[in-house]
C-alpha cells in the first residue's frame, strides 16, 4: 500500500508558530524530510522514532540537489510510510514546494499541502514593522535575492512598489541596493534588514537603502536574512507600543 507526503510549512522558525495541523503531522509521521532552515525545537516535536532525513541546501557548501529531493519523497511513500516534507516558512513561497508537488503528481503519489507561515511575512512583523499602513504603503512585493534571479526582475517596477520584502539576499545586499537607486529608488528610503527572526537570536538593523549593505556587514549580520525597503521600515510599532505604555 503506498503512503502519502504532505508539504508542510515550518514556519519563520519558533515552533509555536508552527500551525496546529502540521504540529499534528509531524507527531504522526514515519518520515521527515527537512530543510536546514527547521530548527531544533520544531524536530523534537517529531515522533522517536521517526526517521529524519536531512536534505539540506548551504549556500556555498554541499547541498542535496532536488532530484535527490524528490527520489527520497517517492521511494519512501511507495515503500508506504507517511513522510512530512518540512520546509521553512511555507512551501509554496520560495520553498520550491511547487516542484516537488509537480514530481509527485507525475509519480502517482498522492500528497497534500499545508501551508506555514512565511518569513516574508513573519520577520517583518516580529521586527515591528507593518508591511502595509493605509498612510504608508499600499502595496508589497516579495523576491528572491539569489544572485541569479537578480538579473531577471523588473527593477523598475520593484523601484516603485510601496514596500519591498527580499527573501534570501543576505550574500547580495548591495547589488540589489544599486539595481533599486539606480532604478529610482531614494538612496535615503529606509530599510530593515531582520536577521533568524522569530527565535532568540534575532537581531535587526535599520539604515537608509544605500548605507543598508555595509551597516549589516559591519553588524555581523548573517543569513538568513529578510529585508524590508519602504516607508514602513521607519515605522517601528513595537517602540511606539513601548513608549504609549510607560506614559
Amino acid at each position: 500500500m503506498s503512503g502519502r507526503v504532505y508539504l508542510v510549512g515550518a514556519g519563520p522558525g519558533a515552533a509555536d508558530l508552527l500551525t496546529l495541523r502540521a504540529a499534528r503531522l509531524l507527531k504522526a509521521a514515519e518520515v521527515v524530510v527537512h530543510d536546514r532552515l527547521v530548527g531544533p525545537d520544531v524536530l523534537a516535536l517529531c515522533r522517536p522514532d521517526a526517521e529524519l532525513v536531512d536534505v539540506s541546501k548551504r549556500p556555498g557548501g554541499e547541498s542535496v540537489a532536488q532530484e535527490e529531493i524528490h527520489r527520497v519523497l517517492v521511494e519512501r511513500a511507495r515503500a508506504g510510510f507517511e513522510v512530512v516534507r518540512l520546509k521553512g516558512g511555507d512551501p509554496f513561497v520560495f520553498g520550491r514546494g511547487g516542484e516537488e508537488a509537480q514530481a509527485l503528481e507525475a509519480a502517482g503519489v498522492s500528497f497534500d499541502v499545508v501551508p506555514g507561515v512565511s518569513s516574508a511575512l513573519a520577520a517583518p512583523a516580529a521586527a515591528g514593522l507593518s508591511l502595509t499602513h493605509r498612510e504608508l504603503a499600499r502595496s508589497i512585493t516579495i523576491v528572491t535575492g539569489h544572485a541569479q534571479a537578480l538579473e531577471e526582475h523588473d527593477w523598475d517596477a520593484l523601484a516603485s512598489t510601496d514596500t519591498l520584502v527580499v527573501l534570501m539576499g543576505a550574500a547580495t545586499i548591495a547589488e540589489i541596493a544599486r539595481r533599486l537607486i539606480a532604478a529610482g529608488r531614494a538612496a535615503d528610503t529606509p530599510a530593515v534588514a531582520v536577521q533568524e527572526a522569530t527565535l532568540p537570536s534575532q537581531r535587526e538593523l535599520a539604515a537608509p537603502l544605500g548605507e543598508l549593505a555595509e551597516a549589516v556587514a559591519a553588524a555581523g549580520l548573517r543569513a538568513p536574512l529578510v529585508l524590508v525597503v519602504g516607508a514602513v521600515a521607519a515605522l517601528d510599532l513595537r517602540r511606539a507600543l513601548a513608549l504609549e505604555a510607560r506614559a
